[in-house]
């Protein structure tokens, strides 16, 4: 049997394509599978916010055509780029997560070891309004400023000296071999992870059986349930890009404990909750965190927001 995966063609993205191959190969020796590479408006918008240009979906549609049109019969994406199921085009599902690398932010600096060491007024980069809420609530003296581009294009742009700092995810950093470069992990108490960070997903035509039974040997459960948590949560909340949202679930000896916030840029505040349930119920812990999170006040903050996007 062939297998064609569907994917971007950033270093990043070809690594985690590339990498589901390779665990393709180990579980199924026979298969035959290739990778078709293609460029989406993502790539190519690269002047503007991801908030202001639609989101990160926009790193997503093409290869769902592919699939839709046959073309391709898996597209693999990090799951933090992949859109609420509801807004999935009909006929295609995310049913396999696989086990999540390092969820953490990462510090990235060619002069200074921390967040903490940065002097005030230094310039720090990062395109995730998640990220740039967390930093302003503990560092409002820093300044912040958009950074687009593949992990390359970014580490580029802070040895031009256009930055003190970057963040970007330490997950990436490790995949592309950049580790050494990691001036500080950012705990996450510090900076929650994105709802996703770390693990990657892969999709499909939802009636494509035989595709479905080769790729359910790559699904890890305990992350599964994590993910599943983490986005029943930013969909309660309406979450994508031009939404500060965090939400970070862990598998405790206690149960799936889950972290969640939302942050106002206009006042440098974090609105956060945590809880904890049964893992099964993965998805209404994660929509009982909005909840409690929407009654605090993240439903005018977001709703404005909303409206300026």
């Amino acid at each position: 049997m062939k297998l064609t995966i569907a994917t971007r063609e950033s270093p990043l993205a070809l690594w985690q394509a590339n990498h589901v191959k390779a665990t393709l190969l180990k579980h199924f020796p026979d298969l035959q599978v290739e990778l078709l590479g293609m460029t989406t408006k993502g790539d190519q918008l690269l002047s503007s916010p991801l908030s202001k240009i639609g989101g990160k979906g926009l790193f997503i549609k093409e290869l769902e055509v592919a699939m839709l049109e046959g073309h391709a019969d898996i597209a693999v994406h990090s799951m933090k780029d992949v859109p609420m199921a509801s807004q999935l085009p009909d006929g295609l599902s995310v049913p396999v997560i696989m086990k999540r690398e390092d969820p953490r932010d990462a510090l990235v600096s060619r002069h200074y070891t921390s967040l903490e060491s940065l002097p005030k007024g230094a310039i720090v980069g990062s395109c995730s309004l998640r990220r740039r809420a967390q930093i302003q609530a503990l560092r409002p003296d820093l300044v912040l400023k958009d950074l687009r581009g593949n992990v390359n294009t970014r580490l580029q742009k802070l040895d031009n000296g256009e930055f003190d700092a970057i963040i970007l995810a330490a997950a990436g950093l490790k995949r592309l071999g950049f580790q050494d470069q990691i001036s500080e992990y950012l705990a996450d108490t510090v900076s929650l992870p994105a709802v996703g960070q770390g693990a990657i997903g892969i999709e499909c035509k939802s009636d494509n059986e035989a595709v479905l039974e080769l790729i359910m040997a790559l699904n890890d459960l305990d992350t599964a349930i994590c993910v599943k948590a983490e986005r029943a949560f930013n969909a309660r909340l309406n979450g994508g890009c031009q939404a500060p949202i965090a939400g970070f679930a862990q598998l405790t000896e206690s149960g799936l404990y889950l972290r969640g916030l939302v942050g106002d840029l206009d006042h440098g505040t974090i609105l956060f909750h945590e809880i904890t349930g049964r893992p099964e119920d993965a998805e209404a812990i994660g929509t009982a965190l909005a909840d409690h999170l929407l009654a605090q006040g993240a439903k005018e903050i977001l709703d404005k927001i909303y409206g300026q996007a």
